[in-house]
């Protein structure tokens, strides 16, 4: 095995005994308040985060962190505290006395309600970031000095910190300082708004809340996790980021490769003139869709098992419809002959029907679906949550580690409901903590 793999193995061994070999800015790895029972057994048990950040995408990689047993204490700021606490009555989002919106994305974390325009304010999360591990933001670039939570200030406090930023539209270039949300910075701008018309004249089709902040977080995870085992080798921290525009970029690849490639773009065509019949949805009974996949190399395979789940026989004669091309140059014949076909049946009785034949099919799910979901139970997608009264499951990260324990969902904080803790852990005294939240430097939720 590598050194650099006993090292990583090495720390862990370490670290869950409460020691950390050879570092002098090792942060404190003591089990601290606030965490689960289970939090030490998970894998980053012994990883102290630091959010500074709003709505999503920054913030959802810390809660996946989190969910692997990170430490993740969210500053924000008194008052009101993170803006995305207050989305959740938004008229076109679904209506609901709890805010799920903000259970979902801070689960589990602590908050710390520190005034950063203060130099005081500024000096108290500086010396929680000397004992930090990661520290992650999407402040605006141009923002985060006068704050200071610039990766130089913050590097020079702590050479083991990892500083993971977000940004809208990346850190060069003309755009670099634009302010972007996931439907302009992903959706918009990257041509996923565009590609996605149901057909030529509609309008560009509008993505589902926070859906791009969500993929982009894993990006940003996936660069944090990376830069902790380069820690492991070198002992240092570092500088990495992500933004919309490069997630949204990524994932519109399929087409941004095509137009790099000098390729000829076909026309959007109604989904009743569909190129491929065999690739689209079809309205049933109980007047939901279902999605039927049959790649062009396998159609040839799974024609005639198709032709008798549909109950078409007439399918394997009819010169229209018995070779490929012949379903490509009939492609609106053969849509309408299964739109016939499919509106006698219910969806859920379709997949029944074709389950068993090779061929891949799905009911197009509704959100509503979601928590009588088996499969997504039985996976680990829907997991259980604690603390909320009527909300007893969340939607967890989406990857497992085998022989690792996620841990388990907690209800997410009130606006500084950690801050006493936080810097009572720092040896802050209990008249130093009253003449901060006096001064309103901070906000504790017991005042």
């Amino acid at each position: 095995m590598p050194d650099q793999h006993l090292r990583w193995w090495e720390w862990r061994g370490h670290a869950r005994n409460g020691r950390h070999p050879g570092a002098a800015h090792a942060p404190n790895l003591a089990i601290r308040a606030g965490a689960p029972m289970n939090a030490q057994d998970a894998l980053f048990s012994q990883l102290r985060v630091v959010e500074v950040g709003s709505f999503v995408a920054g913030p959802a990689a810390a809660t996946i962190l989190g969910d692997l047993g990170a430490e993740v204490l969210k500053i924000e700021q008194p008052g009101q505290g993170d803006l995305w606490r207050h989305q959740y009555r938004r008229p076109e989002l679904p209506q609901a006395s709890t805010n799920y919106l903000w259970l979902l994305t801070g689960r589990g974390k602590q908050s710390v309600a520190i005034d950063l325009k203060t130099a005081e304010g500024r000096q108290l999360l500086h010396r929680i970031c000397t004992q930090a591990d990661v520290f992650i933001t999407n402040l605006p670039v141009p923002a985060r000095t006068g704050l200071g939570v610039d990766y130089q200030t913050l590097a020079a406090l702590n050479a083991r910190l990892v500083y993971a930023s977000f940004t809208g539209y990346g850190e060069q270039g003309d755009e670099k300082d634009e302010a972007g949300f996931d439907t302009t910075g992903w959706w918009a701008r990257s041509g996923l708004m565009d590609q996605s018309r149901s057909d030529p004249e509609a309008p560009p089709a509008k993505a589902p809340a926070a859906s791009g902040d969500h993929l982009s977080a894993l990006s940003i995870f996936g660069a944090i996790v990376s830069a902790l085992y380069r820690r492991e080798r070198t002992g240092l921290g570092g500088y990495v980021g992500s933004s919309l525009l490069a997630n949204g970029a990524w994932q519109n690849a399929v087409y941004i490769q095509a137009a790099l490639a000098g390729a000829e773009f076909r026309p959007i065509r109604k989904r009743s003139e569909n190129w491929n019949p065999l690739n689209i949805h079809y309205l049933c009974s109980d007047d939901r869709w279902f999605m039927i996949t049959i790649n062009p190399a396998h159609q040839a395979l799974h024609w005639s098992a198709f032709a008798a789940v549909v109950e078409c026989p007439d399918l394997l004669t009819d010169s229209r419809f018995n070779t490929y091309d012949a379903r490509l140059k009939h492609s609106v014949e053969l849509i309408r002959r299964l739109d016939d076909a499919f509106v006698r049946r219910t969806a859920d009785d379709w997949k029944q029907r074709f389950k068993g034949t090779g061929i891949v099919t799905s009911v197009v799910a509704r959100a509503q679906d979601a928590p009588n979901d088996e499969q997504m139970k039985a996976n680990g997608i829907l997991v259980d949550l604690e603390g909320v009264p009527g909300v007893p499951t969340t939607v967890a990260s989406p990857f497992f580690i085998h022989g690792e324990n996620k841990r388990v969902a907690t209800r997410a904080p009130d606006v500084g409901e950690h801050t006493t803790a936080v810097l009572k852990q720092l040896g802050l005294s209990a008249e130093d903590i009253t003449r901060l939240q006096d001064a309103g430097i901070v906000q504790s939720r017991d005042r």
